[in-house]
């Protein structure tokens, strides 16, 4: 395959996979328990579940993309036709079993094929990124981490916008699966080339290189800080900042703060270096959460700023952590499949992590999600979201500042 990849190709396709992710966690709950009556614990048991499952079955699905590279577009095909299918069962389709269990189902298949595409998208962006010429990784990274980043909002709010067409998660579910179509056929011609295997390419060549085992290191005390303050964000709005009814705009609003941020890293990583920008992203991040230490009730318009600040942040973590990794599995694992498994295993163990450890922990304290929580159970939920970050932070920092990488200005090869 000598064609340039389609950079707004990718950009869809990872839009497609980003509106399958996160966005899902905020609607699905709610549609399942307000339409069909399903309990929160009911609900809560089978996302944990599924979560387990979707940590552990990552490496397996890189394997397994490894194995299929030579027919990576029929099983890519299959892969988008099964998401397409689970959301449209998830939000369209009236439960034709028991709901809790149709719930599982969906979103068994939903999240195996976003799990499955996503690693086969980054590992073919390994080959196709330095047909960009210089810079490709950085690049192609900036175009697919903005779709992401993009997508992400855009689900996010697109049942509200459909809320007056009377079936608001249905006809969201038959929008995606023509934007499934359109990212299809964007990206037709981009999914053949990956028969080649040069070299090692199973776990054992991305564990033995020293420079991935420190960048997966890196990937996974910078993911745990997003994993920490997405799981407490609805719980800090609302009964720190008691601003209950503006967790939905500050979201959007950190989400179109990152995307917007996303292409201006990768340009200036282009210029004066990948770590030279990711450790300033992550000083921004760690400003940004100290001043969250000071606010209280009342303060949403700071907070606004703060979503600002640390959304920007965050784009730089798309942008160019990403594009480091793909650079490296392209010396040490030529086709990556495998290794992007260990990528998506090592960035979704933070959010079990952060699941199993701080709600616990808040439960505790004697905190109660929208009722009177005492003092000191509010003070812990301040400290877990904004401080415990900064110290993530910090540790991330501290091993990304010692960790060889390609640098230098317009003559990176990043």
């Amino acid at each position: 395959m000598s064609h340039a990849p389609s950079r707004p190709g990718y950009a869809v396709f990872a839009a497609m996979l980003a509106a399958a992710g996160l966005p899902i966690y905020i609607h699905a709950p709610k549609v399942y328990v307000d339409d069909y009556g399903v309990g929160l614990t009911a609900l809560a048991g089978v996302l944990f579940a599924l979560r387990l499952f979707d940590v552990v079955q990552d490496p397996a699905l890189g394997w397994l993309a490894q194995r299929l590279r030579a027919h990576r577009a029929l099983a890519v095909l299959g892969g988008v036709g099964v998401l397409a299918v689970s959301m449209l069962g998830l939000f369209a389709v009236a439960p034709p079993i028991a709901p809790v269990w149709w719930f599982a189902l969906t979103m068994t298949g939903l999240f195996s094929a976003f799990s499955f595409l996503t690693i086969c998208m980054y590992a073919q962006g390994v080959a196709a990124a330095p047909r960009l010429g210089p810079q490709g990784y950085l690049r192609l990274a900036a175009w697919r981490e903005t779709g992401a980043l993009l997508g992400v909002c855009a689900a996010a709010v697109a049942p509200a916008l459909l809320d007056a067409t009377g079936d608001p998660y249905g006809n969201f579910a038959l929008g995606f699966a023509g934007l499934c179509a359109v990212a299809l056929w964007l990206m037709r011609r981009d999914w053949t080339g990956g028969g080649a295997a040069p070299g090692a390419s199973g776990f054992g060549a991305v564990l033995g290189d020293a420079i991935a085992r420190r960048l997966l290191l890196v990937a996974l005390m910078n993911a745990a800080p997003v994993a920490v303050s997405s799981t407490l964000f609805l719980f800090y709005v609302e009964s720190v900042l008691q601003a209950p009814g503006w967790e939905g705009p500050l979201l959007l609003l950190f989400f179109l703060a990152a995307a917007g941020a996303a292409p201006v890293w990768a340009r200036l990583a282009a210029r004066f270096g990948a770590r030279a920008m990711l450790l300033s992203a992550m000083a921004l991040a760690i400003a940004s959460f100290s001043v969250v230490l000071t606010l209280g009730a009342g303060d949403t318009t700071l907070f606004a700023l703060v979503c600002l600040a640390s959304g920007a942040a965050l784009g730089a973590d798309f942008a160019l952590l990403p594009a480091l990794f793909a650079r490296r599995m392209e010396q040490v694992a030529p086709e990556a499949a495998a290794a992007f498994g260990l990528w998506a295993f090592v960035s979704k163990l933070t959010l079990a992590f952060a699941a199993v450890v701080l709600l616990p922990a808040l439960d505790a304290a004697g905190f109660v999600s929208g009722g009177d929580s005492p003092p000191g159970a509010l003070d812990l939920l301040t400290y877990l979201y904004a401080l415990v970050p900064c110290v993530l932070k910090l540790g991330a920092m501290a091993v990304l500042a010692t960790t060889p990488l390609p640098e230098g200005g317009r003559h990176a090869t990043i």
